[in-house]
């Protein structure tokens, strides 16, 4: 086991952790969550010997073996399945002594040395280890012919999914994962997650997505006011657990049951008709029930939000035979040659959609998003925009191109040059750059604040489409969290690519996916998603690794929308797999629906506080003054606004918990 005891760390004047204490299982994966600067990666320098604590010890078996992910990779000229192979230290180590050992006079005692190595490879799997590298890295999104280029001509990104992969090709007994979904997208993360599940050893992770927390962790290690505490189970129960000391702590629960009398008059409003009442006494277990069951969060860091779009043109895009790829020159001839990535795309744009674009890695999404942002033109087709179509674009690249000798005031001020500095400030605020902050250069700033900076940026300019292309990647649990609230509540239309399913789950209501160079309708969700790519892009091969992955690969239906195929039953197998398919097709049936009904809860309670406050501004009896005639006047218009809207919502949200209550 692990033991942290009476473990204490300063790091300069900052003291990291006090007096420590907390006991980790053979065998156990442990989420280690905590704020940025928490000491996170530092209590990971400890268990690697790099750091070593001010007071107390960090204890765990001397025999141990402790894997990885190396920070550095350097540009060898080494292939890029060698490099990972290298992380098996010890294959290394006794492939080297075999090739001494041969090189050697031979010898009755060398002969016997040789015959030794030779067990010891067989005992190191050294007749699996080109396969087995083989299947790491098509996991983390390699091809065959990649596997064999240099280290050196891959791109920072790649690289560290080459490190990864050494850790991974290390046999070890403790494995320590610092933000290893950074750089890769969902499919890889999908592997991942299954690879992970089936490691034997112990292991630790450091990271900021939540879903993936919750589908491989079973202990929760939380940093918190420089202590370590250790929860049972994954992240959403480390919420729930760490929400409900936080009720007891700072008297939440009162609000929460102020928030709870809202529903319940909200619905009871309905009880007065007739027609209703069955509707809404139903609403109101349905509504009980979710509030038990829904995980409770605790407050972000901080929250924004997208305003209004100042225009709704519809369609605000339409591609009719759009081929999408890249115009490339030959640098000895000139010659203009084009490669295209997605063909035949038809495709338009409504108001209101909020779409999640799904597909593997290199099927591209990111070629996809770029057409539709105007930053690569169609090869063939046309696509014509909607006059007053206002685009947010965000993507890696976006935060490249930020000036690192400016501030973020400069920044701003640069796309918003009449607007006056303090409410610039103000606004940049919002988005955590306070005080001296605001007006620092950002060379120094972390890549979450970089890409912080660049969704504020977006957001002043209130578009009314956006298109985010992995827009979560350096973000913290905290800021992940107030980017999806905002995106839930965002009025415009939205288009995402985004490794983050938690993100996915909670601001798109229609999946599409890019397969097999077409774009078309993705029936299903993302539990969907993942057995279709289990059965088409991941499965193959797995057998070679631990508890093989699911299903057979099959071919993608190019013409139809992706979705398991119906065939007639003949016999219980096959009743189940229809019985399946039939649960699915619910599934994406109710899918849009929910999530539209949670956008509208959203904006009732918003509706319901701005009505709260007018209606406490009309209890005031200086109000009526004669010399507060015109505030009087507005407030009694914002009433009548509120309270119509808020009926229209409720109307709407009715009609909806309706429809759910007919699929069901």
């Amino acid at each position: 086991m692990i033991r942290f005891i009476q473990v204490s760390l300063m790091r300069g004047v900052k003291p990291l952790l006090e007096q420590v204490d907390v006991t980790l299982n053979p065998g156990d994966k442990i989420g280690l969550i905590g704020a940025n600067g928490a000491g996170k990666s530092s209590l990971f320098a400890m268990m690697r010997g790099e750091l070593h604590p001010d007071q107390g010890e960090i204890d765990f078996p001397a025999k141990w073996r402790v894997a990885y992910v190396a920070q550095e990779t350097p540009p060898l000229e080494r292939c890029a399945l060698d490099y990972a192979i290298d992380g098996d230290v010890n294959l290394r180590k006794l492939e080297a002594e075999l090739a001494r050992l041969e090189s050697e006079p031979a010898t009755s005692e060398n002969g016997i040395a040789i015959g030794e190595v030779y067990s010891a490879l067989a005992d190191a799997d050294a007749y699996t280890v080109q396969s087995r590298g083989e299947q790491l890295l098509l996991g983390l999104g390699f091809t065959l012919d990649q596997m064999q280029l240099p280290v050196a001509s891959f791109s920072g990104g790649w690289r560290m999914r080459l490190n990864l992969a050494q850790a991974l090709m290390c046999p070890s007994d403790l494995l320590l994962l610092d933000e290893p979904t950074n750089h890769l997208d969902l499919d890889a993360i999908i592997w991942l997650e299954d690879w992970l599940k089936r490691y034997a050893g112990t292991l630790i992770i450091i990271s900021h997505d939540r879903d993936f927390l919750d589908e491989v962790v079973n202990v929760v290690v939380h940093i918190d006011e420089r202590k370590l505490k250790r929860y049972s189970g994954n992240y959403s129960s480390f919420e729930r657990q760490r929400a409900a000391q936080m009720i007891l702590a700072a008297g939440a629960l009162e609000k929460q049951q102020r928030k709870r009398a809202h529903l319940e008059s909200f619905v009871n409003r309905f009880k007065a008709q007739a027609s209703k009442a069955r509707q809404a006494q139903s609403r109101m277990k349905a509504l009980a029930k979710m509030e038990e069951l829904a995980p409770l969060r605790a407050a972000a860091e901080f929250s924004f939000e997208f305003r209004e779009p100042l225009s709704a043109p519809n369609p605000l895009l339409v591609m009719e035979d759009v081929d999408a790829g890249y115009k490339m020159e030959d640098e000895k001839t000139g010659d203009i040659t084009t490669k295209s990535i997605v063909h035949g795309i038809n495709f338009s744009l409504q108001i209101g959609q909020r779409i999640g674009l799904l597909g593997v890695n290199g099927a591209g999404k990111s070629t996809l998003i770029k057409t539709i942002a105007g930053e690569l033109s169609p090869l063939t087709g046309d696509a014509t925009m909607g006059k007053g179509l206002n685009i947010g674009y965000f993507a890696q690249h976006q935060v490249e191109m930020l000036r690192h000798d400016e501030s973020p005031l400069w920044h701003l001020a640069k796309i918003a040059p009449t607007v006056r500095e303090q409410e610039l400030r103000n606004f940049l605020g919002g988005f955590n750059f306070p005080g001296t902050m605001v007006t620092s250069s950002i060379a120094p700033f972390s890549g979450g604040e970089k890409a912080r900076l660049a969704l504020a940026l977006i957001v002043w300019q209130r578009p009314n489409l956006l298109l985010l292309d992995e827009p979560t990647n350096h973000l913290d649990l905290e800021t992940r969290e107030a980017l999806t609230e905002a995106l839930a509540q965002f009025e415009g239309t939205l288009v995402v690519v985004s490794h983050d399913r938690h993100l996915l789950r909670a601001t798109t209501d229609q999946f599409i996916i890019v397969a097999d160079g077409k774009l078309q309708p993705f029936d299903g969700d993302l539990d969907d998603y993942k057995d279709w790519l289990f059965q088409t892009k991941l499965g193959k091969g797995t057998d070679v690794l631990p508890a093989a992955g699911k299903g057979n690969k099959t071919d993608f239906p190019v013409a139809s929308p992706v979705a398991p195929s119906a065939a007639p039953a003949v016999n219980s197998k096959d009743q189940k797999r229809l019985d399946a398919e039939q649960r699915q097709k619910l599934s994406a049936q109710r899918k849009p629906i929910e999530n539209k009904i949670k956008r509208l809860e959203e904006q009732i309670a918003k509706r319901n506080a701005q009505k709260a406050e007018v209606d406490a501004a009309l209890g005031d009896s200086a109000i009526y003054d004669a010399a507060n005639k015109a505030k009087l006047k507005t407030l009694l218009t914002d009433q009548a606004f509120y309270t119509k809207d808020l009926g229209q919502l409720e109307g709407e949200w009715l009609e909806l918990q309706e429809q759910l209550e007919a699929l069901a």
